[in-house]
This record gives structure tokens, C-alpha cells and sequence, in this order.
């Protein structure tokens, strides 16, 4: 079974003239994987799972294990508020040949902590496939608390989870409930070497989808312990972090790249919308200033 630690990409999903950008997207995977990046994680928040068709959806996870070919680990986004939706979404990736899959909390529903309970069981007892959980109450409103989440752990197939409650209090719960085994990653870009430095095990990140080395380097050094180099990694990659949601994502990952000239173009889908004036500024600023423009 691949490793599931380190630092995973929440990979933007390239588009142009409204459609998905295929080859934008493999050339991407290629400069993560150069880059040193550790494992991608395709149809996430960033990557726009919100406004992909079913279809988009299933061939941007195909297309990412086709590219990728098991060199680093594929965590496909099969979440969904819907749960036989994202059963459907779940099956499909493991015949595309994700490694795994991550599993978001009900959105919008509001279910109870059992409701959560028995939607993350029913989609394990429907596909065998590893499964990350993935908690995100500033976008879901529901939050998994540290006692559903440990006792999700005892399911087979629950291999851990993305945290992205932006609270270590919450963290060290999680850590210190579940099995010495459970992986716990960092949802937050700016919790992510703290998060390692307690106990977790890496982060799915957003500013790798820019810097995979530099994001890499820090999760490593946080994880041999290294606290001299991780602490210099997480400040010099910092204000880069904070420029990623200067305007609502995935609009400033994107511009980065495209400003990169790592895609074609920064187009995202609606509700999402370009960045303004602004916080291109802000953005670029960041990137002259780490080095990258």
C-alpha cells in the first residue's frame, strides 16, 4: 500500500473556454511530481469538485492515476452531501486507480454526528478502497468531533484524516483518541508544520499547487524533527499561503500558475470568479518577493 504522509497537492483543476483542460492538467502533475511533491490529491475544494460534472469529475481522477502511474500517491475527492452520489464517485475512482480517497463532511445538509457516522460507513461498506476523511466546518458548517472521528477510525478502510478545522486544540484530541496508526493531515496551510510537530503526519495543500519543493522540504524537516529548517520553511512560505485566499480560492492558485506560465490560463468556473485588481498585486508581490517572478 503507498504512504499516505507528507505533503499532498489539492491540485487545481486547469480549464479553458469553459471546458477542462486535459493537457494543462498532466502538465501540472508533472511539475508537482518534479517538484518533489509527495502525493496529489485531484476533484478537492481547490480542484472545484463543487461545479465539475460527474463526468468532469470521474476523468480528471482517471486522467490523474493515468498520468501519475503510481510514482506518488493519487487521494481522489469522492465527497459529496449526497450519499449514494458519492458512493458513485467513490466506485469510479477505484476503477480509475486512485490510491485512496477523500471523503468530505456533508455540506449544506447539517447532519448529526451519527448522520455522519453512518454516511462515511455506508460508503466503506459499498467500496473497499482506503479512505481519508476530511473536515472542513468554514465550508461544510457541520464539524466532525475528535470522538466521531475515533470511532470512524475503528472501521476498516479509515486510514485518517484532513483536518481543517484551523484548531490544534481539536488536532491533539484527534491525535491522542485514534489508533497510533491514523493519519493525520493538515487541511490548513498555515497549521501545517505545527500540525506535524504534534503528532500529524503531513498536510493537503494548497500553496504546492505553486511551491511543491518548498512545501515538501518543510513538511520533511517538521517530520525528522528539524525544527530550525521547518520553522524557516513555514515563514518564508507564509505570506504565499495567506495570498492563496486574498480572494476566495481556487482563483489565486490559479493565477499563480498561469503567471508561472505552469497552465494556460487562470479561468475558473462560476460562482468562482477572476481575481481583481488588488489582490493580483498582493499575489504578485508574494511571488517576487519568495523568489518565483
Amino acid at each position: 500500500m503507498k504512504r499516505f504522509e507528507g505533503a499532498f497537492t489539492a491540485l487545481v483543476t486547469p480549464m479553458r473556454n469553459g471546458q477542462v483542460d486535459e493537457q494543462g492538467l498532466v502538465d501540472l502533475i508533472e511539475f508537482q511530481i518534479a517538484g518533489g511533491i509527495h502525493g496529489l490529491v485531484p476533484c478537492g475544494t481547490t480542484g472545484e469538485s463543487a461545479t465539475l460534472s460527474f463526468e468532469e469529475h470521474k476523468r480528471v481522477i482517471e486522467l490523474t492515476a493515468q498520468t501519475v502511474k503510481g510514482r506518488v500517491a493519487v487521494v481522489a475527492g469522492t465527497g459529496a452531501n449526497n450519499t449514494l452520489e458519492a458512493i458513485e464517485l467513490t466506485e469510479s475512482a477505484k476503477k480509475s486507480g486512485a490510491d485512496a480517497v477523500l471523503s468530505v463532511v456533508p455540506y449544506y445538509n447539517k447532519p448529526s454526528q451519527e448522520g455522519l457516522y453512518q454516511h462515511f460507513k455506508a460508503i466503506l461498506e459499498a467500496v473497499d478502497i482506503p479512505m481519508v476523511l476530511y473536515n472542513v466546518p468554514g465550508r461544510t458548517v457541520t464539524n466532525m468531533l475528535p470522538a466521531t472521528v475515533a470511532r470512524l477510525a475503528a472501521l476498516p478502510n479509515v486510514i485518517g484524516i484532513k483536518e481543517a478545522c484551523g484548531n490544534l486544540s481539536q488536532v491533539s484530541e484527534i491525535i491522542q483518541l485514534c489508533p497510533e496508526d491514523f493519519i493525520v493531515l493538515s487541511g490548513d496551510d498555515f497549521t501545517a508544520m505545527p500540525t506535524v510537530l504534534i503528532g500529524g503526519k503531513g498536510v493537503i495543500s494548497v500553496v504546492s499547487n505553486v511551491e511543491p519543493t518548498k512545501t515538501a522540504a518543510m513538511i520533511e524537516a517538521a517530520s525528522r524533527g528539524d525544527l530550525t529548517t521547518a520553522k524557516k520553511m513555514h515563514y518564508q512560505l507564509f505570506s504565499l499561503m495567506g495570498a492563496m485566499f486574498c480572494y476566495p480560492s481556487p482563483a489565486p492558485a490559479k493565477k499563480a500558475l498561469e503567471m508561472l506560465g505552469k497552465i494556460a490560463s487562470a479561468e475558473v468556473r462560476l460562482p468562482m470568479t477572476q481575481m481583481d485588481r488588488p489582490s493580483i498585486d498582493r499575489l504578485k508581490k508574494d511571488m517576487v518577493d519568495l523568489g518565483l517572478l
